[in-house]
């Protein structure tokens, strides 16, 4: 928890954006009921002065943006309880920001501490986006699916990535895409790997386009240090846009604490090395995996503009993957 009433309130307007589309209007609205319309005044004039601000405000926030959808799959639940998804949005398809690149001085002083990234391209990408499902599961279709996969074929595209799309696929083909994608000879000659799943899902497996489940532990072992030699000692990035449950966070509210401390990601064991006098890896290492929510809880997406988590992932690794350690910018999306 951030401590200090400035430091909330900073956190809180970071926030703010990737709660939905809906947010910035709700926010406004409960300035107003709290009979603090001076502080809403004060924040649009201010979004005002800015280039292309308020124009841009009322496009990403305005009231008829349709309500999030969750990408839970439970079709037991009262029809009346889901959420309407039929709009007038103004603000349709992807938008995604320019990438920014470090800057020399940076990339001098940090190169040592990072992971070589050099090649052209600089690794490859494989997206596999499921938005139509057979009726042997009743999932419903994934509005606003498309515009994720668009969002993230864009970014990985900036980001120097070699990307291929595949679009709904049963769980056997997605894990001989997978299989297919791990042994490419091409990994050799790059520094990196992105793996990107959007579709239903439930906790630690993901939907085909069949209603069959494939094993999430299965995806990434395919891509581990015996299985994938070729992607031995280069990072390994795994993005998952699906549920891991049927509750919805709602969020509660903030607790003032002592700050927790950045761990620095170098911990080695002090055993005997004599013992290991040829160089072992483990089987698993250089991996990082970013989920849309929390273990047993909903991803949610709006219907036209995507998923908050790919949306707000999109515009995070754009704007800071120039100068900061990608653990990091995963915690800022969430």
């Amino acid at each position: 928890a951030k401590s200090g009433s400035f430091s909330q309130n900073v956190e809180f307007l970071n926030l703010l954006p990737k709660r939905g589309p809906s947010a910035f209007s709700a926010f406004c609205e409960a300035l107003r009921e709290t009979k603090q319309q001076h502080l809403e005044e004060a924040i649009l004039r201010t979004a005002s002065d800015l280039s292309h601000g308020f124009e841009r405000l009322e496009q990403c926030y305005g009231s008829d943006l349709p309500l999030p959808t969750s990408e839970s799959c439970n079709s037991k639940r009262p029809r009346w309880i889901e959420p309407m998804e039929h709009s007038l949005d103004n603000g349709d398809g992807p938008s995604v920001p320019p990438v920014k690149y470090c800057t020399p001085e940076f990339y001098h002083d940090h190169w040592h501490l990072a992971y070589k990234l050099i090649s052209e391209p600089r690794g490859l990408a494989l997206i596999i986006s499921n938005v139509h499902f057979s009726s042997v599961k009743d999932l419903e279709y994934r509005a606003g699916g498309e515009v994720d996969c668009i969002s993230l074929e864009m970014l990985f595209k900036r980001l120097g990535y070699q990307v291929t799309v595949l679009h709904d696929q049963s769980a056997q083909e997605m894990q001989n895409a997978l299989e297919r994608f791990s042994k490419l000879p091409d990994h050799q000659d790059v520094d990196s790997c992105i793996v990107a799943l959007l579709s239903h899902g439930v906790e630690g497996a993901i939907y085909g386009s069949d209603g069959k489940l494939l094993q999430l532990q299965e995806a990434f072992r395919l891509f581990d240090n015996a299985n994938c030699p070729n992607l031995q000692n280069k990072p390994k990035m795994f993005f998952i846009q699906a549920c891991r449950g049927d509750e919805t966070d709602r969020g509660v509210d903030q607790r003032d604490g002592k700050e927790w401390s950045e761990s620095t990601g170098c911990e080695e064991s002090d055993a005997n090395k004599e013992e290991n006098l040829k160089l072992r890896l483990p089987t698993c290492s250089d991996m990082i995996c970013g989920y849309a929510c929390l273990k047993g809880t909903a991803a949610m997406r709006n219907t036209k503009r995507g998923s908050w988590y790919i949306e707000a992932l999109t515009a995070v690794f754009a704007e800071d993957s120039r100068d900061t350690h990608v653990a990091d910018m995963l915690v800022k999306v969430s």
